[in-house]
């Protein structure tokens, strides 16, 4: 089974913010390959699927960014899950907007809910898709930043990428993750 990470913030008033590029690639995952999410449990909810012949579990934590570990540990050992086995979808403010960076390991770069990961996971060794958010320009705080809206101009860039960060899942379910980052990574 490949489990699938989105990371985000729940609650109304974050849904379409940067912070939650993560949670829009699982709702994006979950309309094209028809898995509800509607599963809660380890502070989180998700839906189970088979897509191609893999079983996937789709996972939206629900314990704000900082903490998302404690969704994510619990999950893997529930289901007795590799590290390998785990993908995690976020934002990432060193990228532009509109690219996607794949890698196999990497420290967390300043992000919290990256962080949480691999203190819960104890390695920083687990396959991620990092989605360009840009920094701020104009001196605004990075928080209020991450927790604010994508722009009219950048919405079809933002789109295209959740697309592109779903392609790049899907092919993670029958090819190894190397193999899917070079064809994803430019």
């Amino acid at each position: 089974m490949k489990v699938l990470v989105g990371l985000g913030n729940p609650g109304r008033q974050y849904e379409e913010t940067r912070h939650n590029i993560g949670f829009m690639v699982i709702d994006e995952l979950a309309d094209r390959w028809s898995i509800p999410l509607t599963q809660s449990k380890f502070k989180g909810i998700f839906g189970q699927g088979v897509v191609n012949g893999e079983k996937v579990l789709l996972v939206k934590p629900l314990t704000y960014m900082n903490l998302s570990g404690e969704t994510v540990r619990p999950l893997l050992d529930f289901y007795k899950l590799e590290i390998e086995d785990l993908v995690v979808i976020y934002d990432d403010l060193d990228l532009p907007v509109g690219k996607l960076r794949l890698r196999q390991k990497g420290s967390a770069g300043g992000h919290n809910g990256i962080k949480s990961l691999i203190a819960h996971l104890q390695t920083q060794n687990f396959n991620r898709i990092r989605m360009g958010i840009d920094r701020p320009t104009n001196g605004q705080s990075i928080s209020d930043y991450v927790l604010g809206r994508f722009s009219k101009e950048e919405r079809p860039d933002i789109d295209a990428t959740v697309k592109k960060a779903a392609e790049a899942c899907e092919e993670a379910l029958s090819k190894d993750f190397l193999q899917v980052m070079n064809t994803f990574n430019q």
